[in-house]
């Protein structure tokens, strides 16, 4: 387990322009009777512990067979001034880390570190207790339910149109683009010499206020961004304690 203080880097994020695409497949309203499980990993290249647990949640992500299981890998961008700049990180996701410091009241953060629907984080390399949390989850109600629909993507912006029903107070949601699969030859900093394997990797999000219970999202791209083999993940959450109430996803096909 690695911990390092969190440095505020503002960081731009270069944009490439695309060809039009457009994809009409949505999901559903999730049953209201049915949980699911977010697992959030704060993963950095720059990190010699963190390869395990990017191999824990690609065995979960291919063992998941359909079941409302939302992985969202989170690169952070604090280790990159020790010698390896991770070309998926940002600032806005170790904020994004920070934020869930506040929430569960931690005194610090590290990676490799998974956040379960918001409530629950343990150390990356504790596959047992992750596995255990999946199957607790997937047991309790989901409070709010999403759909996404009329999936766009033009030029340099994805767009879409979402629909919540139920516990939305207090709450955002939050609509990530998932690359995922990728491989990135380290040259440099604690992981040099290695080819690393990632999965489920953020490569933007956008928070939306809930201030009606549909409306559309349009979500900035990063340059290079390939739309075939990404998806789109949304849920919602509350902005008081980091609480996720309901989760769905549709893939770009």
């Amino acid at each position: 387990m690695k911990s390092i203080k969190i440095l505020t880097i503002t960081s731009a994020i270069a944009i490439l322009a695309f060809s039009s695409f457009t994809y009409k497949h949505g999901s559903k309203l999730t049953d209201a009777d049915k949980g699911f499980a977010v697992i959030e990993l704060f993963t950095s290249e720059g990190c010699s512990s963190c390869p395990p647990a990017d191999a824990v949640v690609a065995k979960i992500e291919k063992e998941s067979g359909g079941k409302p299981i939302y992985i969202l890998a989170f690169h952070v961008d604090y280790w990159n001034r020790l010698g390896w700049k991770d070309g998926f990180s940002s600032a806005a996701y170790s904020q994004r880390q920070n934020q869930y410091a506040r929430w569960l009241k931690l005194s610090s953060v590290y990676t490799p570190k998974f956040v379960l629907n918001g409530r629950t984080e343990f150390v990356g390399s504790e596959e047992g207790t992750l596995r255990n949390a999946i199957k607790t989850n997937l047991t309790k109600n989901a409070a709010t339910q999403i759909s996404l629909s009329d999936i766009t993507i033009n030029q340099n912006k994805a767009q879409l149109r979402y629909q919540t029903q139920g516990k939305t107070a207090n709450s955002v949601l939050l609509v990530a683009v998932v690359q995922k699969s990728a491989q990135t030859k380290v040259e440099r900093g604690e992981n040099s010499g290695r080819t690393l394997s990632h999965v489920q990797i953020v490569r933007a999000i956008e928070s939306i206020s809930l201030k009606a219970d549909k409306g559309s999202a349009s979500i900035e791209l990063p340059k290079g961004f390939d739309a075939h083999g990404a998806e789109v993940i949304a849920f919602v959450q509350n902005t008081s304690n980091g609480e996720i109430t309901g989760a769905t996803k549709v893939a770009f096909n």
